[in-house]
């Protein structure tokens, strides 16, 4: 069902997405896609949720920075290939337009950050980050402007923006911007 879904979605976006449509390039009668599933607010959550539990491949390079540059750039690449970025565009465009589909959205979002966490906690290890620095709240730094520039401001995206984006967020990590407890301000 969920390859059905992100076809339709990629081909005809939220407006154009209908479980008639899903059922038959999918071969299930629409009753019962109606019956698990609501309607098209219930697939979209439900390619998003299946997506969740892709595992995300993490760099480990051994450097925080490097393996920021590189989730950065693995979001790049894959939301600006002509391939395969429409369809993750689309599932995201489609997820913000029901609220089935935005819980589903915000639930996809933490599993990837909490995976992504990893690189945070190796780089503590290291030595390269203090103690408590919040993984999560790293690489939602990181990969913010990306996702700003692809669906809120629509500015084009390019690699050097996705590199700089991973450079700001290792430097507020080093200098304890994501720990658990901020920093005590220095005197003015």
């Amino acid at each position: 069902m969920v390859a059905a879904t992100l076809a339709e979605v990629t081909e005809k976006g939220y407006d154009g997405l209908t479980v008639e449509a899903v059922a038959t390039r999918s071969g299930v009668h629409k009753a019962t896609l109606y019956r698990r599933w609501g309607g098209v607010d219930g697939l979209v959550a439900d390619a998003l949720t299946a997506s969740a539990d892709q595992p995300w491949p993490l760099p480990d390079t051994g450097d925080l920075q490097q393996d920021l540059r590189r989730i950065t750039q693995e979001v790049f690449s894959v939301f600006t290939d002509p391939e395969l970025g429409p369809t993750p565009t689309a599932l995201i465009s489609a997820a913000q337009r029901s609220d089935a589909g935005a819980a589903a959205l915000r639930a996809f979002f933490a599993a990837r950050h909490r995976q992504a966490a990893e690189v945070a906690e190796r780089a503590v290890a290291r030595g390269e980050l203090p103690a408590g620095t919040e993984g999560a709240e790293m690489v939602r730094a990181a990969t913010a402007p990306l996702y700003f520039r692809l669906f809120v401001s629509g500015e084009p995206l390019d690699a050097r923006t996705a590199e700089r984006a991973a450079d700001a967020a290792a430097l507020a990590a080093r200098a304890g911007l994501f720990t658990s407890t901020p920093a005590t301000p220095g005197p003015n």
